[in-house]
């Protein structure tokens, strides 16, 4: 472990001995701005699942499709509609992320709805009636819709034995 040390600070020196001496050196953001773009959407669309499951329900799904298509689509074409060809992959990645981010959402939207169902996040009283005709064997772990396979209920069976 110390030897790990050792050559990491080596390294480190080495490194940063060679930016000094190198001024000319040139520096690449596309991937930080592509990580952090990456990050504040998928930060933008988790709330946006739980408001939008609290206010609507999950009426509107269809809307995180079309939208999700359309940006992996949209994705496809970007490079070639930009002079500079690091600009169209920024935001073609930037536009793939965002599809992603919604297609995976659709799923999102009918978990949120288990998950208030479940008590985990505050219902919107204006649509009770939605919850309320939901059974209750409902999970989101499909394995864990049968009782009888599930592994916690086979330890239970063992110990009152």
């Amino acid at each position: 472990m110390i030897n790990f040390f050792l050559h990491f600070r080596s390294f480190l020196f080495t490194f940063a001995t060679s930016i000094i001496e190198n001024t000319n050196m040139e520096i690449h953001f596309t991937g930080v701005i592509i990580a952090v773009c990456t990050f504040l959407i998928i930060g933008l669309c988790h709330p946006l699942v739980i408001k939008q499951e609290y206010y609507t329900g999950t009426r509107y799904w269809w809307l995180y499709l079309i939208i999700g298509v359309m940006c992996v689509g949209a994705a496809f074409f970007i490079p070639n509609l930009f002079e500079q060809e690091r600009t169209g992959i920024v935001v073609s990645s930037i536009l793939g992320v965002t599809g992603a981010s919604f297609l995976w959402g659709i799923g999102e939207l009918f978990a949120q709805k288990e998950r208030v169902r479940k008590g985990w996040f505050p219902m919107n009283p204006k649509r009770r009636h939605e919850y309320e005709s939901m059974a209750d064997d409902t999970s989101l772990c499909p394995v864990c819709k049968d009782k009888v396979k599930h592994p916690a209920n086979y330890r239970d069976k063992e110990k009152g034995k």
